[in-house]
């Protein structure tokens, strides 16, 4: 049923359920030392790696690919903590 006054576009189409939102798992599943230790190796496995520039346009989207999961992931994470994500 609609908002009477017409706001409920207005919300999270992404999320229309907070008892859904998978971030405070994502919080648990990396807090403490080993979670942390599998960030920075996901981190340098793919934010912080770069490819040459004779690398394929393959390889680039490939990375590219696990930088957006990555990404994600941490962002995920950082919500779930109530941490504030930078651009």
């Amino acid at each position: 049923m609609a908002d009477a006054a017409g706001w409920d576009w207005f919300a999270d189409p992404a999320n229309p359920n907070p008892a859904d939102d998978p971030a405070p798992s994502f919080a648990r599943c990396f807090a403490g030392p080993d979670g942390e230790r599998v960030l920075a190796v996901l981190r340098a496995m793919t934010l912080s790696r770069t490819l040459g520039p004779d690398a394929p346009e393959a390889a680039l989207r490939h990375l590219e690919g696990q930088r957006a999961l990555v990404a994600t992931i941490l962002a995920l994470a950082a919500r779930g903590r109530g941490t504030p994500t930078s651009p």
